[in-house]
């Protein structure tokens, strides 16, 4: 069984909605468990009413759970092209794993969500990547065999670098129909590579004693 983890934050459902197309695309392919769980939430309860926050009550992700998963796949909103914070604070407790090499070899991917189509998408993708390198993950992109990402009759969020949408300014606009086939996309894409890697992966010391 290859397991894949789904792991993210949201402030207003946008990355919510693409976790599930993603979590859709990982499941489609045989053999393949997904997990969702989202990162601590930061912002005191009173600011999260007074600026909309949509409330969640997915299970919150533990650090020290991350090496059970064959792949991780992480959503975050676009912070002034960074990502968000939350996010961030995830991966800063996450040094234990980085000492020991506890993530070496693991899939990875990321998608986003931004205000506008040029809000920071490939830069908040490639910052968060970031720190999946130094884990010693394998780092996936989107790519162009997805189709959907070069058309230009309307508006497309995401890039070769990861899935993602667009929110318009005020939040209103929700995930496309493409954006949402590009988060399945995904899902599938990572999911894939990571069932390759678990099928190619040498016998433990313990299944070979047996």
């Amino acid at each position: 069984m290859t397991k894949v983890l789904v792991l993210y934050y949201s402030s207003y459902g946008h990355i919510r909605q693409m976790v599930e197309a993603e979590a859709d695309g990982a499941r489609s392919v045989p053999g393949v468990q997904v997990d969702i769980r989202r990162v601590p939430e930061t912002v005191p309860a009173e600011i999260r009413a007074q600026a909309g926050f949509v409330e969640d009550d997915t299970p919150v992700a533990q650090v020290a759970d991350l090496p059970d998963y064959d792949a991780i796949i992480i959503g975050t909103p676009t912070r002034f092209g960074n990502m968000a914070a939350q996010m961030k604070q995830f991966f800063d407790m996450a040094g234990g794993l980085w000492a020991r090499n506890a993530l070496v070899g693991k899939v990875g991917g990321v998608f986003t969500s931004t205000g506008s189509q040029h809000g920071g998408h490939e830069a908040a993708i490639l910052s968060t990547q970031l720190p999946l390198m130094h884990m010693g993950m394998l780092v996936t992109g989107l790519p162009y065999t997805f189709a959907g990402q070069t058309r230009m009759d309307e508006i497309v969020g995401g890039s070769p670098y990861g899935a993602g949408t667009v929110a318009g300014g005020d939040g209103s606009r929700q995930p496309s129909e493409t954006e949402l086939e590009g988060a399945r996309f995904q899902g599938r894409h990572v999911a894939q590579i990571a069932a390759r890697l678990a099928a190619s992966a040498p016998a433990s010391a313990e299944t070979e004693a047996a």
